[in-house]
């Protein structure tokens, strides 16, 4: 049996927790993006990852921003401060549904947030890839701040990667992109994403191929087989207009 789950649903506590912590499952400390990434928890206590566009605008999952709850960007300083930090506005993608997986609707999990100040210069604005996606088999770098091991929240907030390989359970996606552990492949537990890594980057080398939206799990779990995210190269035409809009703009480059 496998389960899914809509994966930013981390814990607040956990997450600013001073305890040794992972994140992503069965993943490596450090990775690809973690100058361009930092965490976005809201006021129900859940935890997310978000991707850095621009000094202004963070790129996220949709579901970690809908309902209305109040939000904060967050990072730790160089002594270890924690900084929280509230959007001025938040945009969910048109085209997003959040009964979408209970109704097996199609949704596009994508969400902007616009800051109110500017984030610190050591913020690198992440490479967004345009281009067919990667095909079945590709290597592909998942990384987030979410839990090391499922169900323990303590186990939140340091950035962690994993290298996956590309598969295509109904074919090549146009929308989706889809990941597993290479030896697994799917059907057996591995590394993969996990509570806190959704709005995370899928990564091609340094440029952004997918945001991390979804994961399923072998036996009543729900992490550790399949990771799910949305390709940007589709959704650039909502990326480029909303931040338009803020008078702010994307870094775009060719897929590997």
């Amino acid at each position: 049996m496998r389960v899914g789950i809509l994966i930013g649903l981390g814990c607040l506590a956990g997450a600013l927790a001073a305890v040794p912590a992972l994140a992503v499952v069965a993943g490596r400390e450090g990775g690809p993006l973690a100058g361009s990434t930092l965490m976005v928890l809201n006021a129900r206590g859940g935890v997310c990852t978000g991707i850095v566009l621009s000094p202004r605008s963070v790129l996220t999952a949709a579901h970690c921003a809908a309902g209305g709850t109040e939000l904060r960007i967050h990072w730790k300083e160089g002594g270890g401060e924690p900084v929280l930090l509230a959007p001025s506005a938040v945009a969910l993608h048109p085209e997003f549904r959040s009964d979408a997986v209970a109704a097996r609707q199609r949704s596009i999990d994508l969400a902007l947030l616009r800051l109110a100040q500017p984030l610190p210069g050591r913020f690198a604005p992440a490479t967004l890839l345009e281009g067919a996606p990667p095909r079945a088999g590709t290597a592909i770098d998942l990384a987030g701040y979410g839990v090391s091991r499922e169900g323990e929240a303590r186990s939140t907030g340091i950035y962690r990667s994993a290298t996956l390989a590309v598969v295509e359970p109904y074919g090549p996606g146009r929308i989706l992109l889809w990941a597993a552990d290479a030896k697994g492949a799917g059907k057996r537990s591995g590394p993969g994403a996990c509570q806190g890594d959704s709005g995370g980057p899928m990564a091609s080398g340094d440029g952004v191929v997918a945001v991390t939206s979804w994961s399923t799990g072998p036996s009543g779990r729900s992490c550790g087989l399949l990771s799910q995210g949305v390709l940007v190269a589709p959704q650039r035409g909502w990326i480029d207009g909303t931040l338009s809009r803020w008078s702010d703009r994307a870094v775009w480059g060719p897929s590997r």
